[in-house]
């Protein structure tokens, strides 16, 4: 682990075992007797993760209903999403893996890497409370995201996820569509080589499109966690 990691995220442990836990992947912890692998941490994180950017996002986004706030929040805290932000800090370089994780190119794969993103939120939760936690995902999180319009496009980080592993058919079908010409109202279901993923709602059928992806996100990212 590079000492200088501490600096560049801006929190320094008082109990280095969390952040050592942090970064011990499941593989390295196998290969090494004592060590304790990270998943643990990454289901306290992934909590912590979803309360703070609910607060940043209540507190920035006064006008947006509650929907819209589901979107945003499941677009921000996606896999691919956390991965860039881990690169960022050059979380991807700490991580623990253990030699057949390492040679099988396991440091370039989105999900290890904001698994392990995750696990050091619940690391620097039980080490420093939730506003060191809070500051952390402000900071890296947030703060570069928030205001970045793909980082509110809800479809394509649902065509990042599930394309990461080769090409996926996903479409959008329209199931309702209904209501005056003043106020329309659209349904529409996505779905993926055939699958259904998930539906949502809007006033226009691109709106609908992008809650019915974000709904999908909040459901895959559900069953990985």
């Amino acid at each position: 682990m590079n000492s200088g990691f501490e600096d560049t995220i801006g929190y320094h442990f008082t109990r280095k075992e969390y952040l050592v836990n942090a970064l011990c992947h499941s593989s390295y912890a196998n290969e090494n007797k004592g060590m304790v692998h990270n998943e643990r941490l990454e289901f306290l994180g992934d909590a912590v993760l979803e309360l703070c950017s609910s607060h940043y996002l209540f507190d920035h986004f006064p006008q947006e209903a509650e929907g819209a706030l589901s979107r945003h929040r499941a677009a921000l805290v996606c896999e691919s999403s956390l991965a860039a932000c881990a690169r960022t800090i050059g979380l991807d370089q700490q991580i623990l893996l253990g030699k057949g994780e390492e040679k099988s190119g396991g440091r370039e794969r989105d999900s290890l890497i904001s698994d392990a993103f995750e696990a050091l939120i619940g690391a620097m939760y039980l080490d420093g409370g939730f506003e060191a936690a809070r500051d952390f995902v402000d900071r890296f999180v947030m703060e570069p995201l928030a205001d970045h319009p793909v980082a509110f496009d809800a479809k394509t980080h649902l065509q990042e996820l599930l394309q990461v592993h080769g090409d996926i058919a996903i479409s959008y079908t329209l199931l309702d569509e209904s209501g005056p010409d003043h106020d329309r109202h659209f349904s529409v279901m996505v779905t993926a080589d055939g699958r259904k993923l998930g539906v949502g709602s809007g006033p226009s059928k691109k709106q609908a499109e992008q809650a019915a992806a974000a709904a999908a996100l909040e459901q895959l990212q559900g069953k990985t966690t």
